[in-house]
């Protein structure tokens, strides 16, 4: 994902704000380090996987309580205010859309993130980076069936990408319970992308799966925290 506008607007928050939100994120670890985002790179993805770690926020805001959803609304519509105003002139940007779906999906506002990422396929629907990211928010607002076959029609336009499979799997297997299907999902993830840098943590999911595979597919099982 590109954050080519983010800068400049978290240049108008306050120093809390932007504490505040930093810990936002550090707190959903990109929805929670199970997820991947649609557009990094498998470098990159590595860092959001899940078990990385994440950067330790010094002791001086050790005791800064957690935002309330209501904060976290506020906030995130503070940093997307200067890209709505952009959008208000040019309205089928796709990339200020995406940028503004970013914003609200890193507040954990998922249905806000979900109507930009929308927006922004109307105008490129073959973008996967942003399918895979809605694909990811529906599931947090507890569609397993949506999310799914919103990363499958990501994988129909570009088949073998990995952070969609990686995505996909998590779902299958946390929101389905088909350890048949997640492993399937993930070692086509490998098969397809022999570097992928991530391998070891596909590995380790994999392996995590299949100790539940007694558990009976279909079984609903709640998004991840």
């Amino acid at each position: 994902m590109t954050d080519t506008n983010r800068a400049t607007s978290t240049d108008q928050w306050t120093s809390v704000q932007a504490y505040v939100l930093a810990v936002i994120c550090l707190l959903v670890g990109i929805a929670g380090g199970w997820f991947i985002r649609g557009s990094q790179s498998p470098a990159t993805a590595v860092a959001d996987s899940p078990g990385a770690s994440a950067p330790v926020m010094g002791n001086a805001n050790a005791g800064a309580q957690p935002p309330t959803p209501a904060q976290m609304q506020k906030m995130a519509d503070t940093q997307a205010g200067p890209l709505i105003e952009k959008l208000k002139a040019d309205p089928n940007n796709a990339g200020l859309l995406e940028n503004i779906g970013n914003v609200y999906y890193d507040a954990q506002q998922f249905p806000t993130a979900i109507d930009y990422y929308q927006r922004a396929l109307k105008v490129e629907p073959g973008n996967t980076g942003v399918r895979t990211d809605m694909a990811t928010a529906i599931w947090y607002t507890g569609n397993a069936d949506a999310a799914i076959a919103e990363f499958q029609k990501s994988l129909s336009y570009e088949p073998n990408k990995a952070n969609t499979l990686f995505n996909l799997g998590v779902v299958e297997w946390q929101g389905k319970m088909d350890i048949n299907k997640a492993v399937a999902t993930w070692q086509k993830l490998l098969d397809t992308n022999p570097n992928y840098e991530g391998k070891d943590k596909v590995l380790e999911l994999m392996a995590q799966a299949k100790k539940h595979s007694d558990v009976k597919p279909g079984t609903k099982a709640k998004p991840l925290p």
